[in-house]
Parts: structure tokens; C-alpha cells; sequence
């Protein structure tokens, strides 16, 4: 073996490693071997996170720092083990995307350059229908860590009453990801109505805290309940993923109880494994349950036929979805109507 690659054995295949001693995170001097052998260290809880679901990856050949782009179409010339599924993409058009099959393909990942690992909400069998329903609590200017674990909490109370066991994870900054398993009976449409009326059940509970306002202009000092992290193409992070900032921070999956005295900053390639191996993943068995999205779906009914709350806007990169109203920022909205001066 040269000195130019290297191999890493991922749950019994050897996966190989070019310019292994490519500095992939400057700041921290964490090397593309280095964070294959992370991946391997944590093999079997980041393929429960991404096991059989189609996966983008924010690739930075170079590193970070250097050019970067996400890869959402499989490359030719693959190994004859890593496989791909087929998914519809928001325009209606079709593609193939990587598809983790086994813990291996996340070190060929890390081969590609990948350092974030951005799996659908959907498994290869059914790339149409969710099993998982996501809540992405982003903190917005003025919050921060404290109010997203505060807003986190509420969350989890609701999802009580509706009796569906939600589990919690960093995002790798400031924010939590909130992960429920549900029964792949729904459309990415139903499943991001339901979490629509979850957050807006959370902002009626809440509303010096969370916010479902899709415009920054109108979102203030509180935690945004991004519901359109649920529409169809749009990713989380996974589980054990580590992220594309300075210190590659983790999105790392903690316990409940813990949740208080969580610092993010804590969470790298360096510190996982051994934490792992300390005190379990706390996500172990996320798979033991699927849940229901009636009780949200009646909810999202309710609202838009007693309050008139219907949809609210999709991403930009959307065509215009039926239901959705204007995309048109609040402000220019106003102003549109002024007359000329």
C-alpha cells in the first residue's frame, strides 16, 4: 500500500481511501482518514440514521474552505456495491440517487469528499412516502442554543398529548432536529401539512418563543419551526453527520433528560466515538415505533376550515404548489400598492 491511500474497514469491507492525509477540516486538522475512520468508529448508529434511504451529499473535494456543491444525482463509474434509488424531484423530473445500503457507503462518501450526509425523509422502497416526520427548531438572531432547547421541550410535551415519541438531536449549530417515526402511509404534501399544524399549535402555546413566519422580516427574537424541512427535496442533516463548519461539529442524537446541560460544541470526530461507547446511542430504538399523522392532518383541517390558516409558502427553488399563497415578502407586498412618488 502506498503512502498516497489508505484502507478503512467499515462492518467488514474494506473501503479505500485516497490522500488520506488530506486536511478535510483546517481549523481542527481533521484528515479525509480521520473522518472515514470516525465513520467506521460509529458505523452501526449512522446506518440506522440512513438505512436504505436515498442521500445527498454536500461534497468539498478539497475540504473546507475550497469549492463545494451538492451532489444529488449519482456519479457514474460507482462501486458495484454502492446502489442508488430513484426519487422524483419537486419539478416532477426523476433521478438516481446514492443510497446507503450498507455503513460502507458513508466512507465511500467520505472518499467523494462529502462532509455532510443529507438523507430523504423516505425508504428505497417508497421514495414517496415519508417515514419520518422532521421538525427543524432554527433559533433566529437574538436566540440562540438555550431557547431552541426551551422550544424543544415544548415540542416534545405536544408530542405527548398526540402520543408519538419524538427524538431529539443537534443540528451541528444551534438548533435541534426533532425525529418521529410515522407509518409511510402519507404524501410529502400531507406529511408537511401535519407539521404545519404542529408548529402552529406550538406558536399558539408559544408565541413569545416559536414563530412559523416563513419571512425573516416578520420571525423576530424567537425559534423558527422550519416546516419546510419536511417538503419533498428538502434534507436534514443525519444523525452522527458531520457538518461543513470550522471545528466539524456532529449532529449528535442525546437523550431527553440530557438535553439541559448539552453543549454542541462538545460533539466532533473526535469526542463521538468515545461518547458512543460510553453511554449508547440515544437513538437505539427510533425504529421500535411507527405513528399515525390523523390526529395532526385533522388539526391542519380544522385550522384551515375554522380559521382560515391553509398552506403556507414553499422554498423558492419550488414550482407554485396548489393551496400556496403569494411568495411575496410582507414588506413588498405594502409597497407594491403604494402609488409612485
Amino acid at each position: 500500500m502506498s503512502s498516497s491511500e489508505a484502507y478503512v474497514d467499515v462492518a467488514g469491507r474494506s473501503v479505500r481511501i485516497s490522500s488520506p492525509d488530506k486536511v478535510y477540516y483546517p481549523d481542527s486538522g481533521i484528515t479525509k482518514l480521520d473522518l472515514a475512520t470516525y465513520y467506521a468508529a460509529v458505523a452501526e448508529s449512522v446506518f440506522r440514521a440512513l438505512a436504505n434511504r436515498p442521500v445527498a451529499l454536500n461534497r468539498f473535494p478539497d475540504g473546507l474552505g475550497g469549492s463545494s456543491f451538492y451532489m444529488k444525482h449519482a456519479p457514474k463509474g460507482l462501486p458495484d456495491w454502492v446502489e442508488t434509488a430513484r426519487v422524483t424531484f419537486p419539478s416532477g423530473r426523476t433521478g438516481d440517487e446514492i443510497c446507503v445500503t450498507e455503513p460502507a457507503t458513508v466512507a465511500w462518501a467520505v472518499q467523494m469528499g462529502a462532509l455532510e450526509l443529507h438523507p430523504w425523509p423516505v425508504r428505497r422502497s417508497d421514495t414517496d412516502h415519508p417515514d419520518e416526520l422532521r421538525v427543524d427548531l432554527d433559533p433566529q438572531p437574538g436566540t440562540g442554543f438555550p431557547q431552541a432547547v426551551e422550544a424543544a421541550h415544548e415540542a416534545k410535551a405536544l408530542f405527548d398529548e398526540l402520543g408519538m415519541t419524538p427524538y431529539v438531536k443537534t443540528t451541528g449549530g444551534r438548533g435541534l432536529h426533532l425525529l418521529v417515526r410515522i407509518e409511510p402511509r402519507w404524501s410529502f404534501i400531507e406529511a408537511r401539512r401535519a407539521v404545519i399544524a404542529f408548529a402552529r399549535e406550538l406558536e399558539r402555546r408559544r408565541p413569545d418563543l416559536l414563530t412559523t413566519s416563513w419571512w425573516k422580516e416578520e420571525r423576530g427574537e424567537r425559534v423558527f419551526v422550519d416546516f419546510n424541512q419536511m417538503a419533498r427535496d428538502r434534507m436534514l442533516a443525519a444523525a452522527y453527520s458531520t457538518r461543513a463548519r470550522p471545528h466539524a461539529l456532529v449532529s449528535m442524537p442525546v437523550r431527553w433528560a440530557e438535553l439541559p446541560d448539552v453543549e454542541p460544541d462538545d460533539f466532533t470526530p473526535r469526542t463521538v466515538p468515545s461518547l458512543l461507547v460510553k453511554n449508547g446511542d440515544a437513538h437505539a430504538d427510533i425504529d421500535e415505533a411507527a405513528f399515525t399523522l390523523d390526529a395532526l392532518l385533522e388539526a391542519s383541517a380544522r385550522d384551515e376550515r375554522d380559521h382560515g390558516l391553509g398552506d403556507l409558502p414553499y422554498p423558492p427553488d419550488f414550482p407554485k404548489m396548489p393551496g400556496e399563497p403569494k411568495r411575496v415578502q410582507p414588506s413588498k407586498a405594502k409597497n407594491a400598492g403604494k402609488p409612485a412618488t
